[in-house]
């Protein structure tokens, strides 16, 4: 009886422990950005792929109506300084990952915008950019 009762208790404290959820910030490292053209016109419709070297697994976005893309890529504390590469048709730039492994309560990022064939990497912008996106009004 006793065994059992013991059993029932580890049981219960093992179901009653939080899971960790792959979707937890530290396995989130999100990538966004703008794809305009030379003259500033929003490009929809556009397919960007960012490339994570270390394994060649791919993680696409697609540009909506205002040309914003947002890809959202599952790395892990340990990916800290890994190069990822990121493709729009024949532009390719190599963006390395940056954030402070010990921070798991702010959001990992950064912001690249692709403007004709320049790629202008704003991590400053990063959470501005994520916080518009999250406040905008679904349509």
């Amino acid at each position: 009886m006793r065994r059992r009762a013991l059993a029932l208790l580890v049981l219960t404290l093992t179901l009653a422990t939080p899971a960790v959820a792959e979707h937890e910030i530290f396995y989130r490292y999100t990538v966004l950005g703008y794809v305009k053209d030379t003259a500033g016109k929003p490009q929809p419709g556009q397919t960007v792929a960012l490339v994570r070297d270390k394994t060649g697994f791919s993680y696409l976005g697609h540009t909506d109506d205002a040309g914003l893309f947002v890809i959202v890529a599952r790395l892990g504390d340990e990916s800290v300084g890994e190069s990822l590469t990121l493709r729009l048709g024949p532009v390719h730039q190599r963006l390395v990952v940056r954030f402070d492994p010990a921070n798991h309560v702010e959001e990992r990022g950064t912001r690249v915008d692709l403007e004709g064939s320049k790629v202008l990497e704003r991590p400053a912008s990063f959470r501005a950019t994520l916080a518009n996106m999250l406040a905008a009004p679904v349509r």
